[in-house]
């Protein structure tokens, strides 16, 4: 059946089911806070109507303790079917505490002939051993599926579920190749927690891992403390300010290079040893957006396994970090942007589990939801095949970073122009102003009109367009700029500017001065020195419908999403103290700023 919907994307909208709650796979719910709600959030496991325990149509065994190859053994709820014989089953390892006896989806897998294992994190729950996030997931992770997998109980078919850290925990262990593993459906996930979790661009991503490290280890703020809190300094303290201290905080600002602490809290970046068919399920303004295509298509290109090249699909739709609805942020993408994550994940697990035909494997290999027309479509390949790589470059009379900006984005080179010039201060910085963000600032499409009247923001726009244009793809910009810094950051913002001049983002980036040429090299700039940078912006598709602009911010923060650059020079997590930075932009014949747009032909 499902063939068929992805087949004709006209006939989607007819079949797939709205949820009434926050559709991840297995129904979770998760209550996550924005900038104004504080930090405190949790991921609830059951949001179907509970069923009463004389009525639950499975067995259910509670705190069953799982060993670890170290001795350590880790609390799981079992829910088998009431029934003789053994079952595929889909097993879930959280940090954010296991449902009870009384959860309705352990009724719908039970019946649909399925067992289910859920376990806590080490550390989490009843779980023996110390909380430390991500450590311990890629070992734990192997342990627990061979136990499993040695059950009666079990077929020696296992499929892994979940959603964020849950996600995380299923590509944590998979390169490590258990036999029993024969599948995952990872919702917003991520792999490897330094450049997909930590740093990006060489930046660090404060608000994401300071809010929720904190959180999880048991600090609760309300918007006030949180704001606060992000404004500690020096940053390789940051979790010394809350009682009892939170010390893994302040590791992950000591470590800030890939180095062996990284390398035990991620897969490895062995994809070729991946052997299993991936679901993976994400949002365009997720903050895991980027991760969630590149996970398979690293497995793609480098699998060792035929089967495994072949069956790796990702769902990316108008999401922040909750699947399956039509608003996020600021915008409506209409009826069309709903989904149902669940029922996807049945109809995979029921063909690679369970040996029934649901048309899965015939399933298009990216299927994604374009914004600005609001439609899905099947595509084949990422970046997308028939791309048209178009740079737009940036112009002005030295006048971008004014309320009246005369900044210009086009398709022709520049010629003699003058420079733009703005001073960044972290005592000031740029507000993080929707995105991809999770906590402790808003999330997904808002309106950029406040933020595009500082003047440490430049603008660049193109005149209303005559024709539709897409954008689906990575976004990239390279930039020649000049610091009166040692080290500083600078940051690249797409917009959508709608007929009545709001201004929605779509996707961002940072470059920071020092690891330009990558993390693994730091190097100083020359302060006066007009250097190339290249800046990532991670992924998006949007139609720039006829009539809207095409719009870039250039400035050098983006608070708290990213931590503010000191401006000094010194040893990263040193700084007690914020200089200020004057920061000159280029456009000319030699220095050729622009934006490159992965632009897709209209068919």
């Amino acid at each position: 059946m499902f063939l068929n919907i992805l087949k004709c994307a006209s006939k989607f909208k007819g079949v797939m089911k709205l949820q009434a709650s926050f559709p991840l796979p297995f129904r979770f719910s998760f209550l996550y806070p924005n900038a104004f709600s504080g930090i405190f959030f949790s991921f609830l496991l059951s949001s179907l109507p509970p069923v009463f325990a004389e009525d639950v149509p499975y067995l259910f065994e509670k705190d069953v303790m799982i060993p670890m190859r170290d001795g350590t053994r880790l609390a799981a709820n079992i829910y088998k079917p009431n029934a003789k014989g053994a079952f595929p089953v889909i097993l879930m390892r959280t940090p954010y505490g296991k449902p009870g006896e009384q959860w309705g989806e352990a009724t719908r897998y039970t019946v649909a002939g399925f067992a289910m294992v859920v376990q806590d994190c080490r550390g989490r729950g009843l779980s023996e051993g110390e909380w430390d996030p991500f450590r311990h997931d890629p070992d734990d992770g192997f342990d627990t599926q061979e136990w499993v997998g040695g059950q009666s109980w079990c077929n020696g078919k296992i499929g892994t579920s979940g959603g964020s850290y849950v996600g995380w925990t299923q590509w944590a262990s998979v390169a490590q190749g258990s036999s029993y593993l024969k599948t995952m459906v990872p919702t917003v996930p991520f792999g490897n927690v330094f450049n997909e979790l930590a740093y990006d661009g060489g930046a660090y991503q404060l608000a994401l891992l300071m809010g929720w490290g904190a959180a999880v280890g048991g600090v609760a703020m309300g918007p006030e403390d949180m704001a606060k809190a992000y404004a500690f300094l020096p940053l390789r303290e940051f979790g010394n300010q809350f009682k009892p201290k939170v010390t893994y905080l302040n590791d992950w600002i000591k470590h800030h290079r890939y180095d062996e602490y990284w390398r035990r809290r991620g897969m490895g970046y062995d994809f070729s040893k991946v052997k299993v068919p991936v679901l993976n399920i994400g949002g365009w303004f997720d903050i895991f957006s980027k991760a969630t295509i590149d996970l398979v298509d690293q497995v793609r290109a480098s699998s060792d396994d035929k089967l495994a090249r072949r069956n790796q699909f990702v769902v990316m739709g108008p999401w922040a970090h909750g699947p399956g609805g039509r608003k996020t942020g600021q915008l409506d993408f209409g009826e069309s942007a709903r989904l149902d994550p669940a029922q996807l994940q049945m109809e995979w697990f029921q063909y690679w589990l369970r040996d029934k035909e649901t048309g899965v494997e015939d399933w298009p290999p990216y299927y994604l939801f374009v914004m600005g027309s609001n439609q899905w479509r099947a595509e084949n390949e990422w970046p997308l095949r028939r791309t048209q790589w178009t740079s737009f470059y940036l112009h002005s009379d030295g006048r971008a970073g004014s309320v009246s900006s005369d900044g210009l984005l086009d398709t022709q080179m520049p010629g003699t122009e003058s420079s733009d010039v703005y001073t960044y201060h972290g005592d000031h910085p740029v507000p993080t102003t929707g995105g991809n963000n999770l906590v402790g600032a808003p999330i997904g499409p808002m309106d950029q009109n406040e933020v595009e009247k500082r003047p440490d923001v430049l603008t660049y726009t193109t005149p209303p367009l005559e024709e539709s244009i897409e954008v689906t793809g990575p976004v990239k910009m390279t930039l020649f700029a000049a610091s009166s810094a040692r080290d500083t950051d600078f940051t690249a913002k797409l917009v959508d500017v709608h007929p009545d001049g709001k201004a929605y983002n779509l996707c961002d980036g940072i470059v920071r001065a020092r690891f330009r040429n990558g993390m693994d090299q730091a190097m100083l700039i020359e302060p006066g020195s007009i250097v190339e940078y290249e800046l990532d912006l991670w992924v998006t598709s949007n139609v720039f419908l006829r009539g809207h602009r095409i719009r870039l911010e250039v400035s050098s923060s983006n608070f708290p999403r990213y931590d503010r650059n000191p401006n000094s020079g010194l040893p990263f997590g040193t700084d007690v103290k914020l200089l200020p930075a004057h920061q000159t932009i280029y456009h000319d014949a030699a220095h050729p700023s622009y934006l490159k747009l992965p632009v897709i032909p209209s068919e």
